[in-house]
């Protein structure tokens, strides 16, 4: 199979992108071909794979002949922005899109009219779960992802300022809006905190591990559990979240949950602090049900199925 995956938005490297799906067709055999802005984010393509340059957020004409390119001889077109769904070119293959953003109903439900849709209740996400994690240590905490002011960059900032007299860092591992950096630079300068920019996310992880607790402070317009939790309890971390990441972590007794605010979370980590048995407990519990249920190789499997299957394209037809 040829598959053409898409982007004008995300960074080349993204996890669910780079390292989850195209990693999962390329280990299976297939031919991929990646649309990405590799300039725009300094970043050289992956062996493996053939690679097309495009502007990020390029115009539609642009964005267009891009995907002209991508799609030639492509038994399947994946893409990952929903401006993308308006610069299709006409002669294509059967179109996948990958519900990465925040959409209306209306237009779900138009695209599902024409295209198919990847859902995380079609794809689920996931993460790479560590098999055997540092216990959580207590001298830093840990935010990974996309930092903005609908995820609690104001509230992370001072949340650092009301940890310095407890001899706890915060470590901030993400690309950020622009309205927020200059906010973080100011932090980072005053020595609040250490601000790292876009890591990929293997590397991320890695970063984020012993730390005492992972922090996922995001508001009421985030509408889906964010996806960092998990990479928290991949890690072994205890989890601490707003009420957005609740449904990843009540049942399963890895985090707490506290509103947005900066008291509320400055006491969570100061009370898993001082109980290092509860930070095991918890980071245990979380990595448990993370390597039960979110854990991505358990589900490369079935994606690439699946993307055969809407590309009309069979294993068996791939042997001959």
């Amino acid at each position: 199979m040829r598959a053409c995956v898409a982007t004008t938005v995300h960074h080349p490297e993204d996890a669910r992108i780079m390292h989850r799906q195209i990693r999962a067709l390329l280990d299976a055999g297939h031919e991929v071909t990646y649309v990405a802005p590799f300039t725009y984010f300094n970043v050289t393509p992956a062996m493996g794979l053939t690679a097309i340059d495009v502007a990020r957020h390029a115009s539609y004409g642009r964005a267009r002949s891009a995907l002209r390119r991508g799609v030639r001889d492509a038994d399947l077109l994946i893409v990952h922005d929903h401006r993308l769904l308006r610069a299709l070119p006409y002669r294509r293959p059967p179109v996948v899109w990958d519900v990465r953003e925040q959409v209306t109903p209306k237009q779900l439900a138009r695209a599902e009219r024409r295209h198919r849709v990847i859902t995380p209740a079609v794809v689920p996400e996931a993460t790479l779960v560590s098999p055997s994690p540092p216990s959580p240590g207590d001298t830093r905490v840990v935010h990974i992802g996309r930092l903005s002011a609908e995820r609690g960059v104001s509230e992370l900032i001072g949340l650092a300022e009301r940890l310095v007299p407890h001899g706890i860092r915060l470590d901030l591992i993400g690309a950020a809006a622009r309205d927020v950096r200059p906010l973080l630079r100011d932090a980072q300068r005053v020595g609040l905190l250490d601000w790292f920019g876009y890591v990929p996310n293997r590397h991320a992880l890695r970063m984020a591990e012993g730390a005492l607790a992972g922090l996922s402070l995001a508001d009421d317009t985030v509408r889906t559990p964010p996806t960092k939790i998990m990479d928290y309890m991949g890690r072994g971390l205890p989890v601490i979240t707003t009420p957005q990441g609740a449904s990843l972590v009540e049942g399963v007794g890895c985090g707490l949950v506290v509103p947005l605010d900066v008291d509320a979370v400055l006491n969570a980590v100061l009370d898993l602090k001082e109980d290092p048995a509860r930070r095991l407990k918890l980071g245990e519990a979380g990595h448990a049900q993370a390597r039960l249920r979110h854990h991505w190789p358990d589900h490369a499997e079935a994606f690439v199925r699946r993307a055969e299957s809407w590309a009309g394209v069979t294993r068996h037809a791939l042997a001959v």
